[in-house]
């Protein structure tokens, strides 16, 4: 009994009685608002046209609680990213109608569409274009590694430029805003504060689990995963990129866990600086009122988590084993 009454203090609402290890929850920004993710639910906050915060919390069945298997190291990865962005477009979606009082419905063919559309746009992009390009220089490198490291900053050097165009769009510069209230707010419940502003605004709004860290080591990952390949012709090398994507998401998954959960070790936190440097491009200082939109998200997918562990309790699911 005593573990379910130390899991009910550590999801307080005010924080204040968080340990870290309990506090693995992410989030999203989305338009004008903020999504929150734990195991079993995720919230979304949007500021209304009127001012005031619209919040719905939404139950998550994850695959891997019907197939335990997909749950193992290095295959949850590839499963948590495909339930990320089905969630993450599904927040999305609504944030639209939420942010402007519009009734904005999608059908599942059109989100299958843009999901697709997605999906397509960022193997080209950031994994098939480089490979591509690599066939004008393959002539000059002989060593495989040097070759696969020298297409892996190509590949880099795309992710940083799309980053920097998008940046300077008005609507995107709001989404970065919120994608740092996001983090403060995080930062600030794992840190023990109170979920105000006031106590918030301290926070840094860069994040060992921030998804942009991810990317990041998905596209080093990758230059170690492809080296092994050595230079296969270019036909198996385009299938190559596309096919071992899966693997490479595993690994950065697991990579990315052990950032968060050691990321007040000194050597983690050196080695993972690369992503919190990229996180300045994808995150700006938010306002008290984004701020508070986060903290809205999080207080309701942290009370919902706390309601499902008295339920199990009550029903008898959760005991001393």
């Amino acid at each position: 009994m005593q573990k379910i009454n130390n899991l009910n203090s550590d999801y307080k609402n005010d924080g204040k009685s968080c340990r870290k290890k309990y506090c693995d929850i992410g989030g999203q920004a989305v338009i004008e608002g903020v999504m929150m993710r734990s195991r079993n639910f995720w919230s979304l906050s949007v500021r209304k046209p009127d001012k005031t915060i619209s919040t719905k919390v939404y139950n998550v069945q994850p695959v891997s609680n019907r197939y335990k298997f997909l749950g193992w190291p290095f295959i949850r990865g590839t499963v948590s990213l495909i339930e990320s962005l089905l969630i993450g477009f599904k927040a999305l979606s609504y944030s639209v109608n939420e942010a402007t009082d519009e009734d904005i419905k999608f059908s599942k063919n059109e989100m299958t569409i843009s999901i697709i559309i997605a999906v397509i746009f960022t193997v080209g992009v950031f994994f098939v274009s480089p490979a591509l390009i690599g066939r004008s220089f393959q002539a000059y490198i002989h060593n495989s590694f040097l070759y696969n490291l020298v297409e892996g900053i190509i590949r880099i050097l795309f992710f940083l430029v799309y980053i920097i165009i998008i940046s300077f769009l008005k609507d995107i510069k709001r989404l970065f805003q919120y994608h740092g209230a996001e983090h403060k707010t995080i930062a600030a419940f794992e840190n023990n504060e109170e979920l105000i502003p006031e106590k918030i605004r301290k926070y840094s709004t860069l994040h060992m689990r921030c998804g942009t860290n991810f990317l990041l080591i998905v596209m080093i990952v990758s230059i170690f995963v492809f080296a092994l390949l050595g230079k296969p012709p270019i036909y198996w090398r385009v299938i190559s990129r596309i096919v071992l994507i899966p693997v490479i998401a595993g690994i950065s998954y697991e990579l990315i866990k052990i950032a968060g959960k050691f990321s007040d070790n000194k050597f983690v936190y050196i080695l993972f600086y690369p992503g919190l440097l990229l996180q300045k491009l994808t995150t700006r200082q938010p306002d008290d009122s984004q701020i508070e939109v986060a903290v809205a998200s999080f207080k309701k997918v942290l009370e919902a988590e706390s309601n499902n562990v008295n339920k199990n309790l009550n029903e008898g699911i959760i005991n001393n084993g």
